[in-house]
């Protein structure tokens, strides 16, 4: 008897010890739980999304995109570095997050439960649906029916994956889909475009984006009701006060118009361009474009223009054609007046160089002449509407957004009222009187989206490529075998 309870005493003395020594670990790991005071411990957020036009991307002034704009703000607001992870699939993404490696997801991910069932999310931020794609001469389809027999194409991993699975089980148990294991909707298109693919389910704001990439593509139906746009959190950590913080950040966004104004620089320049003219524009980046690049590329330089800016202006006046007239006398490749020609040294208006140069020194001159507290990138989109109608009727417009409570200095504000001056009741109180203002608000979004085409055609130049596999570079002979240690 006290041989058993001398081990029993021994065993308890055991475990006391071992309990001391796992106790700073068990105490660090309770402090962990706090996610908002682990991200302001160690001073960094870290933000994991995908490589795509919609969400974050390097462009050659480095990263951008709308998610990208969003997380930097967020880590402004909790005063910590942003970190920003990419993943190559939707897969990864959530593991990330099943790891911990990351504190918030912020990928352009909608809402459903089956997510919602693991991991904490915020409150929405944007809305989107998902939308079925196809190609323009073949047979458009029209309802759910339709996709049985075809090749339909999805991110892995996608809600649309979760959509299509709950379809199958309660009311078309016959269809069929594949999953590619990407993390941007370009793929899917790709296949599209390659006739690798019948049809493509894509979210609305992502297809509107990159549609012109692909301008015979259209949507056919929308697969289902417009979704909430969510950040997604880890499981299993306290995210309380990381997840108030966050809401609270969102609605004040929301409140100020922040968010709207993202939302318009990211996504606005795809409103009002037409598909045939999305379709001649692709036809002629291919056609037209690489005999004047270098030659645009050189005097961007010059005038230390992005030259996507440039060759987009240079479209808009006159698809790029250097012998370019127009009814009322304006010429060239940049299509100036004989007024402005002659006021920026340019004697021939049909030689391409003095042209492309007369056309970016002119909007350098309109630049430079804008209030300085007009910011980029709403300070060139108000050059190019002045490059249009003049800097008087852009002030017009400018006195008249800041009369109707609008911000003079926000190119969306301005952009909502220069057509009023084309109405009596308002351009018969402004100093200059009447403008064709719609036409510059169609100029200055044409040459927003044929700029972002241009800039985004470059991003997969510039962009890290995925981690390879090893059958990415053995014979395909050797694809799926084992490797022996030598």
């Amino acid at each position: 008897m006290g041989r058993l309870l001398a081990a029993r005493m021994r065993a308890m003395r055991y475990r006391a010890l071992i309990m001391v020594a796992l106790l700073p670990a068990l105490l660090w790991g309770c402090e962990r739980q706090d996610s908002l005071a682990e991200i302001r411990e160690r001073g960094e957020l870290v933000v994991v999304s995908r490589n795509s036009p919609t969400t974050y991307y390097q462009d050659k002034n480095g990263p951008t995109g709308f998610e990208y704009a969003l997380s930097v703000l967020l880590a402004d607001a909790l005063q910590v570095e942003l970190r920003m992870e990419t993943v190559y699939n939707l897969h990864d993404l959530f593991a990330k997050l099943d790891r911990h490696s990351a504190n918030i997801a912020a990928a352009g991910l909608t809402l459903t439960e089956e997510r919602t069932a693991r991991y904490p999310h915020s409150i929405p931020y944007y809305k989107l649906t998902p939308q079925v794609i196809y190609v323009t001469g073949d047979d458009r389809p029209r309802d759910l029916s339709d996709l049985v027999g075809k090749k339909v194409v999805v991110l892995s991993g996608s809600s649309h994956v979760e959509m299509l699975k709950a379809l199958r089980s309660s009311e078309i148990p016959e269809l069929q889909w594949e999953e590619i294991d990407e993390a941007d909707t370009t793929q899917l298109l790709e296949l599209l475009r390659d006739d690798r693919a019948s049809l493509a389910i894509v979210d609305s704001n992502e297809f509107t984006v990159q549609q012109t990439l692909y301008p015979r593509q259209q949507v056919a139906f929308d697969l289902g009701r417009e979704q909430d746009m969510v950040w997604y959190l880890p499981p299993g950590t306290d995210n309380s006060r990381l997840l108030a913080f966050i809401n609270d950040f969102i609605l004040r966004l929301q409140k100020d118009g922040t968010l709207t104004r993202l939302r318009e620089k990211y996504f606005g320049h795809t409103e009002g361009v037409s598909r045939m003219n999305a379709f001649e524009f692709a036809r002629n980046v291919e056609s037209l474009l690489p005999k004047y690049e270098g030659l645009i590329k050189k005097i961007a330089n010059e005038y230390q223009m992005d030259w996507h800016l440039l060759a987009a202006m240079a479209y808009q006046e006159s698809h790029w054609d250097p012998k370019a007239t127009s009814p009322t006398g304006v010429r060239g490749m940049m299509m100036l007046t004989r007024a402005t020609a002659r006021e920026l040294g340019v004697d021939n208006r049909l030689d391409v160089v003095q042209s492309l140069r007369g056309g970016a020194r002119y909007l350098k001159n309109i630049k430079r002449r804008l209030p300085k507290i007009i910011r980029e990138p709403d300070r060139t989109w108000m050059a190019l509407a002045a490059y249009n109608i003049g800097l008087g009727h852009l002030e017009d417009a400018r006195r008249l957004t800041q009369r109707q409570g609008g911000n003079p200095n926000i190119w969306q504000d301005v952009m909502e009222r220069l057509p009023l001056l084309q109405k009596t009741q308002y351009y018969k109180n402004t100093r200059h009187g009447y403008a064709r203002g719609r036409e510059a608000v169609t100029l200055v979004q044409n040459i927003r989206h044929y700029y972002s085409v241009l800039a985004w055609k470059e991003i997969p130049e510039i962009q890290p490529l995925p981690p390879m596999r090893a059958d990415d570079y053995l014979p395909e002979s050797l694809h799926g075998l084992e490797l022996q240690a030598l």
